[in-house]
């Protein structure tokens, strides 16, 4: 074999060994969300894999599912709110050093499709909303914490009471589109474009109190390493514009 030929034939070697090695460091991630972090998380996935090797699976488990895989190492990465994954911390789930807070969401206000859309563009406008409607629906997370919280603010809570639905599970425009209540507020970034429902806006000043979703690497997980690069690449420069895209805003703007 002449000396171009064994050059070549190194470089091609080379270029295999390359190949091999980056797939054989390509992971499988999994990570499991919450309802009020899931869309962005979407877009964040989508983003990793574009500028890395690996893959990432999203998933919104119900209990059980949630439960089973932090359990039996099918998932490596988790998000919640603070005191969630602080719950995952002390019970030996998520590891402490990894728990990073990536992203804030606000809250808004939506009615069922085509119905009359108040105006909630000031404190004023916003409780008058709440004292017109014959119904109001809000969750029991974070976001519907942080309304109760609002009304109360406003002196409204008994006066509102009677006509005020807590939903059990699901968004809260769910519960808009088989028209069981006239308004319902939660978390922007899963009400924007939903069908069954129109979304109004953002609640006024003080009262729209955002929730902040963290990110933990699970104890179970086999991908370590890439998993922390996820959470390296969720805190970005990278990732604020893809978060925005989903009506919530980045930590780390």
């Amino acid at each position: 074999m002449g000396a171009f030929a064994r050059f070549s034939a190194a470089c091609i070697l080379g270029v295999s060994v390359s190949l091999s090695q980056g797939v054989a460091d390509a992971a499988d991630l999994v990570i499991l969300v919450n309802q009020g972090a899931a869309p962005g998380v979407r877009e964040l996935a989508a983003g990793f894999e574009r500028v890395s090797e690996h893959r990432v699976t999203v998933i919104q488990p119900d209990r059980a599912q949630l439960v089973q895989r932090i359990n039996d190492g099918t998932a490596d990465l988790i998000t919640g709110n603070p005191g969630v994954i602080e719950e995952h911390v002390r019970g030996g789930h998520v590891m402490a050093s990894t728990v990073t807070p990536f992203v804030l969401a606000g809250l808004g206000l939506s009615v069922r499709a085509g119905a009359p859309k108040p105006d909630i563009s000031t404190v004023e406008f916003y409780t008058a909303a709440l004292l017109a409607a014959e119904s109001i629906g809000y969750s029991r997370g974070c976001s519907g914490t942080h309304v109760a919280e609002g009304i109360e603010e406003l002196g409204l809570t008994t006066e509102l009471v009677s006509k005020t639905i807590r939903t059990e599970g699901g968004p809260v425009t769910d519960y808009l589109a088989r028209d069981e209540f006239e308004i319902g507020i939660q978390q922007t970034n899963i009400m924007v474009g939903v069908p069954g429902s129109d979304y109004v806006g953002p609640l006024p000043g003080f009262l729209n109190k955002p929730c902040q979703s963290n990110v933990g690497l699970l104890t179970v997980s086999q991908e370590p390493d890439a998993a922390r690069e996820m959470i390296r690449f969720m805190v970005s420069p990278e990732a604020a514009p893809l978060l925005r895209r989903t009506h919530v805003e980045p930590i780390n703007p």
